[in-house]
């Protein structure tokens, strides 16, 4: 598994682990070694070779990427999602010992302002950031091993959890509201997002490892759209305040996407059931971690 020390990577480790698989993950060579993990950089491609043949994998779930939409290395952006993944893919297909699954994870950023709701699979990309079509060429760089390596290519709507960064959106509201504070600064607060826990998500890989829906593209997704208001109200019935926003333009994107809603229903029809906490839920339990965490 690569990205093993992303704030993903940890929740899927440990459910792949859970349920009996044995996890040997590939970090980036500046990461301080620790048990099960190899270390080699994706842009290094002899290194990620070398890796591979001591992993041998039977699957692989490939997390790695740089991941917040407003990164500010444009360069890097590309050069991990597209050229990273294309040197796994390479080293992979180069092994001597050939994986069952390769489970590759672009973004449900890829759709861009659709008017379809819920966002399908069968539509139309139209990435409207950099990310998004950082992602989107990773897709169709895939596309060519298809014929040779067994793959499957995730797209994750939005999701968060206990362990996540506060330059994302729902720990910096649940942050906020943990320290007390009184007035947060927010950038776009029209806009909707299919939040879902990051456990859930970690379950559905682990399930999409177990299937192995060769070839299939799949949302990962609750189906059920939030505001950031819609948050707002939420902590504030949690913590038992209200907080004031101020806008910020320092934090409005341009090229905004404002409503991702996704449907679930190819995951589920190749998966089965999955478990899907409610938004509550997940906030409860973030805020209830970090009060822990700052005692």
């Amino acid at each position: 598994m690569t990205g093993c020390h992303g704030f993903t990577g940890r929740y899927v480790a440990r459910e792949l682990a859970a349920a009996g698989y044995e996890v040997l993950g590939l970090a980036h060579d500046g990461d301080p070694p620790v048990p099960d993990t190899l270390n080699a950089n994706l842009l290094d491609r002899a290194a990620v070779r070398v890796a591979i043949e001591q992993a041998r994998p039977d699957a692989v779930v490939h997390l790695a990427a740089s991941s917040f939409v407003a990164h500010g290395d444009v360069d890097e952006l590309y050069r991990v999602n597209i050229v990273g993944t294309r040197n796994l893919l390479e080293a992979l297909d180069a092994a001597r010992q050939r994986p069952r699954i390769v489970v590759l994870a672009s973004s449900a950023n890829v759709y861009g302002n659709t008017q379809d709701d819920p966002i399908t699979e069968a539509t139309q990309p139209v990435p409207v950031n950099d990310y998004a079509v950082s992602k989107l060429a990773m897709e169709y760089m895939a596309q060519s091993w298809m014929d040779r390596m067994p793959i499957v290519i995730t797209r994750p709507f939005n999701y968060t959890g206990v362990g996540q960064s506060e330059q994302f959106l729902i720990p910096k509201i649940v942050a906020h509201f943990r320290r007390g504070e009184r007035s947060i600064e927010l950038g776009n607060t029209g806009v909707w997002r299919d939040f879902s826990d990051v456990r859930d998500v970690a379950r559905a890989y682990v399930a999409i490892v177990n299937t192995a829906p060769l070839g299939q593209t799949l949302n990962i997704c609750s189906g059920l759209p939030h505001s950031v208001a819609d948050v707002l109200r939420m902590m504030a019935s949690i913590a038992g305040y209200r907080i004031e926003v101020r806008a910020n333009h320092v934090y409005k994107r341009a090229n905004e996407i404002v409503r991702l809603t996704g449907s679930n229903a190819r995951l589920l029809a190749t998966t089965g059931p999955l478990p899907l906490r409610p938004l509550m839920e997940t906030l409860e339990w973030m805020y209830s971690q970090q009060i822990r965490q700052a005692e």
